[in-house]
């Protein structure tokens, strides 16, 4: 089943992404992965890509727009508003984490990441369950 999807992950660290790339390659199997390495432009970079993401996964603490102005524009594009959109984040206090919910994620998952547990979480998301995996 996440093989075949297709994934954005916008990420302006390097590290979680090459973390990203191996799990989505090496463990999941996947070649359907996009990253954006910062956000200017989301938008239109967002629309054009040549397939729709199955599931967002972005950064919070990322520039020029958090992933909460991202998450805005997505829920707010006739398009995307339908897609899974997940949070990764190092911070996970339970402020934010409230803050998450609110702002309509479909979850959040703690970084860094976890390669064993990864493939499961994100199969729970694209079986339409939120995720909150915060430990």
């Amino acid at each position: 089943m996440l093989k075949d999807k297709h994934y954005l992950y916008v990420e302006d660290d390097p590290q979680s992404r090459t973390v990203m790339k191996l799990i989505m390659g090496s463990v999941i199997g996947t070649p359907n992965l996009t990253m954006f390495e910062e956000s200017s432009d989301f938008l239109a970079r967002l629309e054009g890509l040549p397939h729709k993401p199955d599931l967002i996964l972005l950064d919070i603490h990322i520039k020029p727009h958090s992933g909460f102005e991202m998450l805005q524009f997505i829920r707010n594009h006739p398009e995307y508003q339908g897609c899974y959109v997940i949070a990764l984040t190092a911070s996970v206090m339970n402020e934010e984490v409230q803050q998450l919910k609110a702002c309509g994620f479909d979850g959040a998952i703690a970084k860094p990441l976890n390669a064993r547990l990864l493939p499961e979480l994100l199969t729970q998301v694209l079986n339409g369950q939120s995720v909150w995996h915060i430990a």
